[in-house]
C-alpha cells in the first residue's frame, strides 16, 4: 500500500509561526510535525509515499529530500491550492489503482509502537469498504474543541452527525481510500468530505476507533499542549 501526506495547507491559525515556516515543518517537541506522519508510514511498512506542497513549497521539498527509509514523490500544487480532496485527486497517477493511505500532517498519532496505521490497514476490507477512517474519542483528544464528526455502528459503518447533534468521535486525519471514489470527480479544489459522503451514501464508509494518544496542532495553544503531552510521556 502507498501513502500520501497532506502538507499543502496555509497554517493561518499558527501565525506568526507560519509566516516563514510551512505548518508541516513547525517543530513540536523538537521535531517537525510531518516527521510524526513519516513515523506512521514506516511503522505500517509503507515505503512509497506522496507529499503535496503549496505554501512555502521549497522548504517542504528540501525537507522530504532528506527523509530516510522512504521513497517520496512530491505532488507540486504551487499553481493552485487544491484542498484535501483535490490534492489527492491530482496525486492519483502516482498513488496508483489500489487502495492507499492518506494522513493529515497537522496531527500526531502516538500509541507506543506506531501501529495505528498498520492496524487500520489490517481492518481494510475492499469487498465492503471504499473509505476507512481512524476515529478518535472526543474525551481523549488533545487540541480539539469541536462536537465530533461521526457515529459508528456495531459493524463499523459510519454516519456523519447532523449539525444539531454531537458525536463521541472525531475523524483523526488518518484514512484508507479506494481510488474509485474519485472516478467521476473533476480536477480542482474540493474537500475530502465529498469523498466520505459518496462512500456513506453507498454504505461503504467505515471506521475504527483509535485507542492511543491523538494530538491536533492547529493553534499555538494546541502546540504547547501537544509538547507537554509528549514531554511527559
Amino acid at each position: 500500500m502507498r501513502g500520501m501526506i497532506l502538507a499543502a495547507g496555509l497554517g493561518k491559525r499558527l501565525r506568526p509561526l507560519t509566516d516563514t515556516c510551512p505548518k508541516p515543518l513547525v517543530k513540536v517537541a523538537g521535531r517537525s510535525l510531518i516527521d510524526y506522519s513519516f513515523d506512521l508510514l514506516r511503522g505500517a511498512g509503507i515505503t512509497d509515499a506522496v507529499v503535496n506542497c503549496h505554501y512555502l513549497a521549497d522548504q517542504i521539498e528540501a525537507h522530504v529530500k532528506a527523509v530516510n527509509g522512504l521513497s517520496i514523490t512530491l505532488s507540486d500544487e504551487r499553481g493552485a491550492l487544491l484542498e484535501t480532496g483535490g490534492g489527492v485527486l491530482k496525486a492519483l497517477p502516482v498513488l496508483g489503482e489500489e487502495p492507499f493511505a492518506v494522513l493529515n500532517s497537522d496531527v500526531i498519532i502516538r500509541d507506543g509502537e506506531n501501529r495505528s496505521l498498520a492496524n487500520l490497514m489490517d481492518h481494510w476490507d475492499g469487498a465492503c469498504m471504499d473509505a476507512l477512517l481512524l476515529l478518535q474519542p472526543l474525551d481523549t483528544a488533545v487540541g480539539y474543541q469541536g462536537q465530533g464528526d461521526y457515529h459508528i455502528d456495531e459493524d463499523g459503518t459510519l454516519r456523519r452527525k447532523l449539525s444539531s447533534e454531537s458525536s463521541p468521535y472525531l475523524f483523526s486525519g488518518i484514512q484508507i481510500l479506494n481510488p474509485s471514489l474519485f472516478a467521476e470527480l473533476e480536477e480542482g479544489a474540493f474537500s475530502l468530505n465529498k469523498i466520505y459522503d459518496i462512500a456513506e451514501k453507498k454504505g461503504r464508509l467505515f471506521g475504527t476507533v483509535h485507542t492511543g494518544q491523538w494530538l491536533h496542532v492547529g493553534t499555538e495553544e494546541a502546540l504547547r499542549a501537544a509538547e507537554e503531552k509528549i514531554n511527559l510521556s
